[in-house]
């Protein structure tokens, strides 16, 4: 039953071998220089799509928080560094708000304006979960204890491996890259590992908790970076840095990749 499941999802896994991996940065306060123990796992080649999302709103009648508390926030060019709009039209199939239009010729791109509440749901239905924080980093190095990226130290080369923001600023539209918001999966080139989209497109939630994190309240996380990123704003497009975020909000720069149970 469950092999028949993945099946109608088309979802595809590149398989983690088990092992000894060195994760983190020397010095970063939320992601020290460590190494790990790790079983193995089978991680998404790919984020999430709407079309696999439809499928589970179809399946199920589920409705989005964004839908119910109407409380997404979502981007246009013209807003200074790290405004958004809170649009109460915006959800997963009109992840910028119903005037910036839908998903009909974008069934292909990452499912965004979703919570982690909504992730959790998923990943319940569909039987996988997301991935912990050294999983999606041994994943985004492809095995590398490496640079902040994984192809090595040269931050020019994000041009050929992530959808990200060119400008410098957003006041202006930026689509030099192809994109303004997300790009369809697999755009740009995968990691050696034929793993796409590990950085820009969108923030990748995933599971677990820092450290860091204050104990009077829940915080979520996300990796990797999005289309809005830039060098100058929000610099998260790596392997290193771990943005957070409240479980109930939901962004048009946000989504996720999953990992298969074991069985």
């Amino acid at each position: 039953m469950q092999v028949s499941l993945y099946a109608q999802l088309n979802l595809n896994y590149v398989a983690v071998p088990a092992g000894v991996y060195t994760v983190g940065e020397k010095d970063h306060l939320k992601n020290p220089l460590r190494k790990v123990n790790m079983a193995a796992f089978n991680i998404a080649v790919t984020e999430l799509t709407n079309a696999d999302f439809e499928k589970f709103v179809h399946a199920t009648g589920y409705k989005t928080d964004a839908e119910r508390l109407g409380n997404a926030m979502v981007f246009e060019p013209g807003l200074k560094e790290f405004r958004w709009i809170n649009d109460s039209t915006a959800y997963w199939r009109y992840p910028n708000g119903i005037s910036r239009g839908g998903i009909l010729d974008k069934m292909n791109h990452p499912v965004t304006t979703i919570s982690y509440r909504d992730i959790q749901a998923y990943c319940s239905w569909a039987k996988v979960r997301l991935p912990t924080f050294e999983e999606w980093e041994i994943a985004s190095r492809a095995g590398d204890a490496a640079e902040q990226y994984f192809w090595g130290a040269d931050k020019t080369q994000i041009v050929k491996y992530a959808n990200v923001w060119h400008g410098k600023d957003h006041l202006k539209a930026d689509q030099s890259d192809g994109f303004m918001y997300t790009a369809p999966v697999k755009s740009f080139l995968p990691n050696k590992w034929g793993l796409y989209d590990m950085y820009g497109n969108v923030f990748e939630f995933c599971q677990g908790g820092l450290p860091s994190d204050p104990k009077e309240r829940v915080i979520v996380h996300a990796r990797g970076g999005s289309w809005w990123c830039s060098k100058n704003s929000c610099n998260y497009f790596n392997s290193v840095d771990i943005g957070n975020i409240n479980p109930r909000a939901s962004f048009s720069n946000q989504g996720f990749r999953v990992v298969q149970l074991k069985h």
